[in-house]
């Protein structure tokens, strides 16, 4: 993949999980939308976007944690566990300066759901 995604911080309970951004703005992935708490804006800017594959590692994660906020949690955990599963792999760098695995930020996403702690998250975003 020949963008560098950037990410940050979405705490929900204890447990952490990322939020993806492409860095171009062209590659709208409702980043801006999930850091202001605006999920039905970031659900449609995810799924309105046409220059990002919906296979995307990013956009799936993105997708999944709006989801998730939105409490529908089967479609939630279907684009985590398709983030998981995906062939493409990447390294996303976190708000904290660490770059992690895509399919390790999607199986945080997965736990957080099977754990509950998307109900009462509360959102820190760090660009």
């Amino acid at each position: 993949m020949s963008l560098l995604a950037a990410t940050m911080l979405l705490f929900a309970a204890e447990a952490p999980v990322m939020i993806v951004s492409a860095p171009e703005a062209e590659y709208d992935i409702g980043y801006d939308e999930l850091l202001a708490g605006e999920d039905r804006a970031a659900l449609e800017a995810i799924e309105n976007c046409k220059n990002l594959p919906t296979d995307d590692p990013a956009r799936q994660i993105n997708h999944g944690i709006a989801l998730a906020r939105l409490g529908d949690y089967g479609e939630a955990r279907e684009r985590f566990d398709a983030a998981a599963r995906n062939a493409e792999r990447y390294e996303l760098q976190t708000s904290t300066g660490d770059w992690i695995d895509s399919k390790v930020i999607a199986r945080r996403g997965l736990a957080m759901l099977d754990q509950g702690e998307f109900r009462g998250y509360e959102a820190l975003a760090v660009r």
